[in-house]
Parts: C-alpha cells; sequence; structure tokens
C-alpha cells in the first residue's frame, strides 16, 4: 500500500514539473474523483458539457476554456509539451516569454528557444541555391524534444505552415522547404522504420505521384511508406498504433483528393483504416469512451490519464478517418461529449501535454468537419518578433 501511494505521489510530482499545469489553479480537487466509470453518462453540471447542449456549442465551450486556462511557459516547459499544443491550435497556442503571453508558434519560427528544440544543416543541398536542408535533431522516445523521426514536419505541416514559411534558429535562417527537401533525402536512414510523421509532413507538401531519391540512392514513393507502415504492428506501435494509422488515413484522404486510385498499398491502407474504425466502435465503453487497449480489445479504465490518452487518441484518428456519414453517427459524439467532460472536470489536474492536446486536436479537427471553420483567438503579442528572411 506503501508502495502504491508513493508511486502515485511520484507521478503527480512528474506531471508538475512537466504536465500542462492549470493557469489558474482551482484548489482541492483531488485526481481520484475524475475516475472513469463505465456507466453512460448524463447531463453535467456546473457548466460542464452536458448531453442537453448542442455538440457545437459543447466543443466550442470546451475548447475555449481550455485555450484560455492553460498556459505553458518557456522556462518551464519543453520543445516537446509545446509542440503538442501548436498541433492543435495552430498559431492561436499561446506561450509565455518572460511573463508576457505570444504565439508559441510564432515564438518558435522567430528565433525563440526551448529546451528540445534543436536543429541542424543537412546535406541535402538545393539544386538551384546550394542552400542546405535542415533537419529537426532526433532525441528517440524524448519528453522534451522530437521523439519520433520528422514529428516536428508532421506537426508544422498540421498547422498549414506553407514551404516558403523561415524557421530561425540561432544565427541561421530556413524555410519549411528545406526541412521537407531533407526529410525527403533522409528517408533511407530511418533505422526505426516508423514513417507516420513522414507522411502527415510529405503528404501536405508533395502529391501523392511524387517519387524522389533518397541519399542512400533508393527511389521512394508515398506507396512505399505506406507499404512500410503497413509492415508495422499496429498494437505495438506508438500510443496503440493510432499516430501509424492517423498517418495512413491522412495519406490516403489527400490521395484520393487528388483522384489517387485505391489499388495496390493504397488499397490495403484503406482496409486497414475502415477495420480501425470498425474496432474502434465495437470496442466503444457506455460512457462513449473507447478501449484503454486502443483497438485490440476491450478494456475501461478508472485512470485518467489513461482514458485520456487512449480515447483522446483514438478519436484524433477518427476525425480524420470517418466519413462524413460516420462522422455524424451517435457513437461518434458520445465519444466528443466523453472527452468534453474529461477536460473540463479535469482543468485543476495537471496532465499529460501529449495526451490532452491530442484529444484537443481531435476535438478540433471534428467541430471543424461538424460545424464548420472558426478561428481560434490569436494570443496578444505584446513583443515584437524579429523578421526572418531565408539565407
Amino acid at each position: 500500500m506503501l508502495c502504491e501511494q508513493t508511486c502515485k505521489f511520484l507521478a503527480l510530482i512528474v506531471l508538475l514539473v512537466s504536465g500542462c499545469m492549470s493557469y489558474t489553479p482551482e484548489a482541492g480537487v483531488p485526481v481520484e474523483e475524475f475516475g472513469a466509470s463505465n456507466a453512460p453518462e448524463t447531463a453535467s453540471a456546473g457548466g460542464l458539457a452536458g448531453d442537453r447542449q448542442p455538440i457545437c456549442a459543447v466543443l466550442d465551450t470546451t475548447l475555449d476554456r481550455l485555450l484560455a486556462s492553460r498556459r505553458l511557459r518557456s522556462d518551464a516547459h519543453a520543445a516537446w509539451q509545446v509542440m503538442h499544443g501548436v498541433m492543435a491550435f495552430g498559431r492561436a497556442f499561446p506561450l509565455e516569454v518572460q511573463g508576457r503571453t505570444t504565439s508559441a508558434l510564432d515564438y518558435l519560427l522567430a528565433g525563440g528557444t526551448l529546451d528540445g528544440w534543436q536543429w541542424e544543416p543537412g546535406d541535402a543541398h538545393d539544386p538551384r541555391t546550394g542552400r542546405p536542408g535542415w533537419r529537426a535533431v532526433l532525441l528517440p522516445g524524448s519528453r522534451t524534444g522530437q521523439g519520433h523521426p520528422d514529428q516536428w514536419l508532421g506537426y508544422l505541416a498540421t498547422c498549414g505552415i506553407p514551404p516558403q514559411e523561415t524557421i530561425r534558429y540561432g544565427d541561421a535562417v530556413f524555410t519549411l522547404e528545406d526541412v521537407v527537401r531533407q526529410v525527403e533525402w533522409d528517408v533511407g536512414r530511418n533505422v526505426t522504420g516508423e514513417y507516420s510523421w513522414t507522411l502527415m509532413g510529405l503528404s501536405a507538401y508533395r502529391p501523392s505521384s511524387h517519387r524522389w531519391q533518397a541519399a542512400d540512392g533508393t527511389l521512394w514513393s508515398f506507396e512505399r511508406l505506406v507499404e512500410a507502415e503497413l509492415g508495422r504492428e499496429r498494437d505495438t506501435s506508438a500510443c496503440g498504433g493510432t499516430h501509424r494509422l492517423y498517418g495512413l488515413a491522412l495519406a490516403l484522404n489527400r490521395h484520393l483528393a487528388q483522384a489517387g486510385r485505391l489499388t495496390g498499398a493504397w488499397e490495403r491502407a484503406d482496409r486497414e483504416v475502415q477495420q480501425a474504425i470498425l474496432d474502434a466502435r465495437q470496442y466503444q465503453n457506455a460512457n462513449g469512451s473507447f478501449s484503454s487497449h486502443y483497438f485490440a480489445r476491450p478494456g475501461v479504465s478508472v485512470d485518467l490519464s489513461t482514458d485520456l490518452s487512449a480515447t483522446g487518441h483514438v478519436f484524433e484518428f477518427l476525425a480524420v478517418a470517418c466519413d462524413d456519414r460516420q462522422l455524424h453517427e451517435p457513437w461518434v459524439e458520445r465519444a466528443a461529449r466523453h472527452l468534453c467532460r474529461l477536460i473540463d472536470q479535469a482543468r485543476s489536474v495537471p496532465l499529460d501535454c501529449g495526451a490532452l492536446y491530442h484529444a484537443a486536436h481531435g476535438l478540433v479537427l471534428y467541430r471543424q468537419r461538424l460545424c464548420g471553420p472558426r478561428d481560434w483567438a490569436v494570443p496578444h503579442k505584446e513583443a515584437a518578433l524579429p523578421a526572418a528572411s531565408p539565407r
């Protein structure tokens, strides 16, 4: 019993140090109050997301409150935490820098520093200008820097950053196109064989018919990247295979939007995505949460962090993988409402930034498809940021 209490205390300390804290904490709410129940959920009191409110209003309330109530700080949080927030809200995600609030993305692009925000010049030279490519430094499994190959490119692409956007790092200035070109050059050097974020990033800037030569002389295509991802075990991949499936679904959507055909690896990817949608629905719990074992088997957890991570990651995948008919089905809305309740009820509790902002990103994508686009409030820039130009 003492060991269990000690472990819980240490876990809380870790979250207090590196988790996503509330900017205006509310006192006296123990984590245990937010344990999940598998009973069907009913309308909540106290302004929380309830079944009687229209879903679009519920989503706006939860997401607006999340943006307003939690703040990350440049002196306390690393790039891993901040980039997850940027992935969810793009330029609207705020960061406190020396007591001032600014756009986290603008801060980083303009040369701001964070622990784990590390870049290095590459060897993929632009044939026209001779300018080198640039790569984000890989820190495998890191909770400070880029923990997966091409993770930063995947998240910057998610924000809709154009390829000509400049990134200042120290005395150097490069463009996102320089990063894309280096990712293409490095694809054969990926010793982990993990291409989930590579697919997310490259498919945003290259047509699905694109082919290129990597540094080792091998020829690559999107179909080859898809083949590689299909060869990985779903249930042993990162976060229950959700990132792998998200990358496949996103690349598949873009391929079909370009009049691509469902043949070869693309057809197998479509089967994999559709099966995962069926598995998520089959293993959904009565309270709207998804299985704590993701797509592998049924499972419900009374732990808030486990529920938020599993349900949030699965929901993020569904937000891009479901067609319009599936997206409007009641089981998807139940999951959205459950996520909103979790986020609302835990707003005074330190949470893992990865779980929190993957859940938020799923809700943002779902809201955009269900209710139409909207602009999120961009933080007030209290200090001018330096201009940048590539060289």
